[in-house]
């Protein structure tokens, strides 16, 4: 299966992409602790029936820096301008954590352009404090837990976006995961971290506006982003449904990919209904 690599000059510089197999297109937006690589085992399993388009976001390696570090504001716009220079048409979205802020920005501000919009383990900029539903006792704990648990984590050095349960039965996997990661350690996550929370502002009801089918996943523990928030927001989605993963924590689609890329063919079979 051959692969195209390219650079897109933005205005912050140049943005890394790759484009592997044919077909109906996917686009996958990686989140924090990652980078395009982060989605081999997807690029694998759907490159023969589709084309996967996996990119860096701006400022994370080997895309080029950004002085200041990234504003999340940026990356819908990143991701139009890639979308327009691959001349794709009507690609799927497909998004983790972070990447959600590109990929429901993208979706909300471009009706007609989008076949599908996948959100796994993210509600991306949408506020799900304010989805009008009672989660707060579902929040509060899931936040015990959280005030629980990752310290013990961080104490250890174990990965938050991948949770002790998955180090300790898929060992490789975890210290790939985490190669991957250092691939960005120039850059402040922090920063990073802080500026995409504070970009978690809209209301989930412009979900109303949404005119493609949409799944939000997530895995049962994750720790990161709360899936009672995702599935809240989820149901705002005229179009959508959700999707809990059990056993799994913040990276299901690396932790187990046979199961996120299931629900995938899934979703995607049912696009072509």
């Amino acid at each position: 299966m051959q692969t195209r690599i390219g650079q897109l000059s933005r205005p912050f510089g140049k943005l890394y992409y790759e484009v592997t197999g044919s077909g109906p297109p996917i686009v996958f937006a990686h989140g924090l602790g990652g980078n395009h690589l982060s989605w081999w085992q997807q690029v694998a399993h759907f490159s023969p029936q589709y084309s996967c388009v996996t990119f860096a976001h701006r400022g994370f390696v080997p895309s080029e820096p950004v002085p200041g570090g990234p504003d999340p504001a940026d990356y819908a716009g990143d991701l139009a301008a890639l979308i327009t220079h691959l001349s794709l048409e009507r690609p799927v979205l497909v998004a983790q954590s972070m990447g959600g802020w590109s990929c429901v920005d993208y979706a909300l501000a471009n009706p007609g352009k989008v076949s599908g919009l996948v959100m796994a383990c993210t509600t991306g900029t949408l506020d799900f404090g304010k989805a009008g539903r009672d989660i707060s006792s579902e929040l509060a704990a899931w936040q015990q837990r959280v005030d629980e648990t990752l310290p013990l984590w961080a104490k250890s050095g174990i990965h938050p976006a991948c949770g002790e349960a998955f180090a300790k039965r898929l060992p490789a996997l975890y210290e790939l995961y985490k190669s991957i990661d250092r691939i960005n350690a120039g850059l402040d996550k922090a920063l990073v971290r802080q500026r995409i929370w504070e970009a978690r502002n809209r209301s989930p009801a412009d979900l109303a506006t949404l005119d493609c089918p949409a799944l939000f996943l997530s895995g049962a523990d994750d720790l990161v982003v709360p899936p009672c928030g995702v599935e809240a927001v989820a149901a705002h989605a005229a179009r959508g449904r959700f999707v809990s993963v059990p056993e799994t924590g913040h990276s299901v689609y690396f932790e187990d990919a046979a199961r996120f890329n299931a629900e995938l063919d899934r979703f995607m079979s049912e696009l072509k209904a």
